[in-house]
């Protein structure tokens, strides 16, 4: 079992940045994957960005370039380096850790940008 608990969220201008973080408890944190999901109002929810546990990462075309995933290990944390940021990114974005058919969420951390 793992707990997830993200943080960082909030209210930012158009071009500004933020940095979440999800802090993982209860389990061995350096076997997961770790991904960043976001939802929209009236959308679905969407893959961000992934970070397998040995440090590949992936991202959804939208945020290549802005976004950056990194993991510490050590601390138990996964951040999202959010730069560049536009309207188009508010969202409510959760943090997810997984490993074969176990599948982790946290409670999830509103971003909205908005000038």
């Amino acid at each position: 079992q793992v707990q997830l608990v993200e943080s960082g969220g909030g209210l930012v201008q158009p071009g500004g940045s933020l940095r979440l973080s999800c802090a993982a408890s209860g389990s061995i944190f350096s076997i997961y994957h770790m991904g960043w999901y976001r939802q929209a109002p009236g959308k679905q929810r969407e893959l961000v960005a992934e970070i397998s546990s040995r440090g590949s990462t992936s991202y959804v075309d939208s945020v290549k370039g802005r976004f950056t995933i990194s993991r510490d290990n050590a601390k138990n944390t996964v951040y999202l380096q959010m730069n560049s940021l536009k309207p188009e990114d508010t969202a409510v974005y959760y943090c997810k850790a997984f490993k074969a058919v176990y599948n982790y969420w946290g409670q999830g951390t509103q971003v909205t940008v908005s000038s």
